[in-house]
């Protein structure tokens, strides 16, 4: 990264975070909807621009951001119980989306590279260098920013996002999720086919992988979906860029093709919604129906003439998945204006949920009581 391009990300950081500090008034939670006996408040506020979210072992909440380089600590304010401490322990990286936690470390995503922070929950305040743990990704910013997390065998999953709104490269990895061994050994294509995936997560049974994945833009208001897919073994194609959703060929890459070629979607989610963080609920606060069910975070639309999205969707991904996508939590969106935008979710120890807002700049608890 240049100079440059680091001083104009603390810069936006510098300003970002004076305009938080400015800023009076709590995201209007009350407008949120949620089904009868749930709640929600505000976990953390003024966490700029957060995204990616993933706990360490001690209970530190890691945050990642986009758009200002900059990574997060979450943890118990000492002096105000009610409260949480936001530190920065990592600044002018390159989209550090994503954040995974394993044997004590913190692994960071940049576009190219992966990093990790050894002992990063001994030393908040004093955050060790990174090691660079495999700096072989391709350098390309459009859907460049990576969500990651380890899978129950162990190994990292990253997204190589495909770097355009559509188009076919001749570099095997873009459009694809990739993954490898903590010490970044062993790097190859779990699955092809795969737009832009930035949330994924694996089902509590099965093991099998489950992912979002952003439809492309510029076919009308309500084309194509967005996707909600599973693989359950390693080298499925999901049809990028020749077939979005289970039935759509693309009009200038999908000449020859059909989508019946393709793995299906499981869910075809509503389209332009930005489909991004999502996780399989397994805590026991929440009601027994809501066990193994997946929570969806969708960001929000910016190709559709009226906005959609901005809002907590649920899949149940064991009986008619298609049928059981229904709205959980909404109001990020008010007379088509939006005061916020959901990108992840994290289940807590405790059971309840969280939601990251990197436009309101906050983090959300969603709580369930009996």
């Amino acid at each position: 990264m240049s100079n440059l391009k680091r001083y104009l990300i603390l810069l936006g950081l510098i300003t970002v975070f004076s305009a938080a500090c400015d800023r009076e008034k709590l995201p209007p939670i009350e407008n949120i909807k949620l089904p009868p006996g749930f709640k929600i408040e505000v976990f953390a506020y003024k966490v700029p621009n957060a995204r990616g979210m993933t706990l360490g072992d001690k209970g530190t909440l890691f945050v990642g951001s986009k758009d200002l380089g900059t990574v997060y600590a979450i943890i118990d304010d000492p002096h105000h119980p009610k409260k949480k401490k936001v530190l920065v322990i990592a600044s002018g990286l390159n989209m550090p989306v994503g954040v995974a936690f394993k044997d004590g470390a913190l692994y960071v995503s940049e576009v190219d590279r992966i990093l990790r922070y050894d002992d990063i929950e001994k030393n908040l305040n004093h955050p060790p260098k990174p090691a660079v743990v495999n700096d072989t990704f391709p350098r390309e910013d459009d859907h460049g920013w990576k969500f990651i997390a380890f899978g129950p065998d162990g190994w990292l999953y990253i997204p190589v996002g495909a770097p355009c709104n559509v188009c076919r490269s001749e570099d095997a990895r873009f459009a694809t999720i990739m993954r490898m061994k903590p010490d970044g050994s062993n790097l190859e294509i779990f699955a092809h086919g795969i737009r832009n995936s930035v949330g994924f997560d694996w089902h509590p049974k099965t093991k099998d992988l489950w992912f979002t994945d952003n439809g492309r833009d510029w076919m009308g208001d309500d084309l194509p979906p967005d996707e909600l897919n599973r693989a359950s073994h390693k080298g499925l194609d999901f049809g990028f860029p020749y077939c979005h959703g289970n039935s759509i060929v693309d009009p200038e890459f999908g000449q020859g093709h059909t989508c019946e070629e393709f793995t299906q979607s499981v869910v075809e989610l509503a389209p332009h919604v930005a489909a991004l963080g999502m996780r399989f609920y397994h805590g026991n606060q929440f009601p027994q129906d809501y066990q193994n069910k997946i929570f969806i975070a969708e960001h929000g639309s910016w190709n559709r003439t009226s906005p959609v999205g901005y809002r907590i969707t649920m899949v149940n991904p064991d009986f008619e998945p298609q049928k059981s996508y229904h709205v959980f939590a909404e109001g990020w969106l008010h007379n088509n204006e939006s005061w916020g935008r959901p990108v992840d979710v994290q289940v807590m120890p405790d059971g309840s949920l969280l939601v990251s807002d990197d436009l309101a700049d906050a983090i959300y608890r969603i709580s369930y009581e009996k």
